[in-house]
């Protein structure tokens, strides 16, 4: 019979920072699946940066949300239903259609999981999308190796928090911001070797003081002036990692972008952007390495996590603004 499902739609396009009254919490009837589909009943949502873009009407890599439709991310869930063989009714699977506590599925972009070798959260977070990015932009992108400074920004959240400590698995010695007092004590609990508030300290001037002698690696998160300090800092033929730009992403106008941007060609600089998704191919590599090293405890990580789809919104507002130590994530539904 059919499953009834909440779900969040995107009421409006924010300009600037969005508010609750951009998204609508609605009802819809999931039929029961046609040959090939199955139903997926979600246990968690995951919210992103990204998603941020994809609330404007304009091109990009992905097309962007549409008015009046569920907005969609990363979730993982159990099959209730199924009528596809590759994926039996009570799997669980990791699949993009978030936002929502079901929805119907052709199985296209979707993988099992097997929920008894780590908590179901961590398919969304530090063994998902989240630990793979951090992964890419340090071992591929900024090939950190020892010896090397990295500057990791937004090092507290999900991303950074895991791309400073394979850094410092690599060897390197790693300078991280945050934007609290108990965000930068996690940074130290992970062994950060320097950390400090970009709320009360300048970037310039706290890579002066931790980072005297330069960076050769900055992975960046912020963009902005946190990458026009970060510039200034760069070693000799240093590399960076463009990985996000959330300072950016609630603008309503163009900004500057960096003053200083002839340092890359006079400190033969490497930049270069990245999206993880066309890293597919290094998915093995990366659950080969990360997964023993969160299993035995010397990758940790951190959720925060937030109760009912009706709060996915604010769970979203609350990420853009910082409010999450680690992965930020909707529990909808219950686990296995």
């Amino acid at each position: 019979m059919p499953t009834l499902s909440r779900e969040i739609r995107l009421a409006a396009r924010p300009r600037g920072a969005p508010t609750p009254s951009d998204f609508e919490l609605a009802e819809r009837e999931i039929p029961d699946p046609g040959e090939g589909e199955l139903v997926i009943r979600n246990a968690f949502v995951s919210v992103d940066p990204y998603m941020r873009n994809r609330m404007n009407d304009v091109k990009s890599y992905v097309p962007p949300f549409a008015i009046g439709e569920p907005l969609t991310g990363g979730a993982v869930g159990q099959v209730v239903a199924s009528r596809n063989e590759r994926f039996a009714e009570g799997a669980w699977v990791v699949h993009d259609l978030g936002w929502r506590e079901a929805a119907l599925s052709d199985g296209k972009g979707m993988r099992a999981v097997d929920p008894t070798l780590a908590p179901l959260s961590t398919t969304l977070g530090v063994l998902g999308m989240t630990g793979m990015t951090a992964f890419v932009g340090i071992v591929d992108i900024g090939d950190v190796h020892d010896g090397d400074t990295v500057f990791v920004s937004g090092a507290a959240g999900a991303v950074g928090s895991i791309a400073a400590q394979l850094a410092r698995l690599r060897g390197a010695r790693v300078v991280g911001s945050a934007g609290s007092a108990e965000k930068l004590e996690w940074l130290r609990e992970l062994g950060v070797d320097g950390v400090f508030d970009y709320r009360e300290t300048r970037t310039r001037d706290a890579l002066r003081e931790l980072a005297p002698e330069g960076i050769d690696v900055y992975f960046d998160n912020v963009g902005g002036d946190t990458l026009e300090d970060a510039l200034g800092a760069m070693r000799l033929r240093g590399r960076i990692v463009a990985c996000g730009s959330i300072s950016r992403y609630n603008a309503t106008e163009a900004l500057p972008g960096p003053r200083n941007l002839f340092l890359v060609v006079t400190k033969r600089l490497r930049m270069q952007g990245f999206l993880v998704f066309d890293h597919n191919d290094r998915f093995p590599a990366f659950l080969a390495e990360v997964a023993p090293r969160v299993a035995d405890g010397t990758l940790r990580h951190r959720e925060t996590i937030v109760d009912g789809i009706e709060r996915t919104p604010e769970a979203f507002i609350g990420m853009l603004e910082g409010a999450n130590v680690g992965k930020m994530l909707v529990r909808v539904g219950p686990g296995p």
